[in-house]
């Protein structure tokens, strides 16, 4: 192989995976706008359910099914977290990005469920349910709101 022939492969080589990282990297943004519209609608099927309970009662088999839709929501968030973690792993936004998507998963996937479950012999365990949820948002704003300034030019 000649010298040309190796400059131009490292090139390709190089287009192909910029190429890469900004399709990775506008998938993440899209991803955490996602995310934070259905933690938005979560609140909302969290009230809608909590207080449809009321209307069965809260021993009552059917009035569980109140908070199906809240619950499908919430396994569906974390996979949109592990989504967002694997398009961060290769947009490579930066190392403090990498680590709290990592921490969205980690909320969304684990804390979530384990909070839940918790919840339901203990209300302070439903308590910190709630304000886990709340974090998570919290974390995907932030995520999102670095992600449009990096886009931007900003950083």
């Amino acid at each position: 192989m000649t010298e040309n022939q190796i400059v131009a492969a490292k090139e390709t080589a190089t287009g192909t995976a910029g190429a890469l990282r900004r399709g990775a990297d506008a998938g993440y943004r899209w991803l955490l706008l996602l995310f934070l519209v259905a933690g938005v609608v979560q609140i909302f099927l969290a009230g809608l359910g909590v207080f449809h309970l009321h209307a069965y009662g809260l021993d009552d088999p059917a009035g569980d099914a109140a908070l199906d839709p809240h619950r499908t929501l919430g396994f569906a968030m974390g996979g949109i977290a592990i989504l967002i973690l694997v398009l961060a792993l290769v947009a490579r936004p930066g190392a403090r990005q990498v680590v709290l998507a990592a921490l969205l998963v980690l909320q969304t996937v684990v804390l979530q469920s384990l909070l839940a479950g918790l919840g339901d012999d203990s209300p302070a365990w439903g308590g910190l349910h709630a304000l886990d949820g709340l974090l998570a948002i919290a974390v995907a704003a932030y995520l999102y709101g670095v992600a449009l300034v990096r886009r931007r030019g900003g950083a």
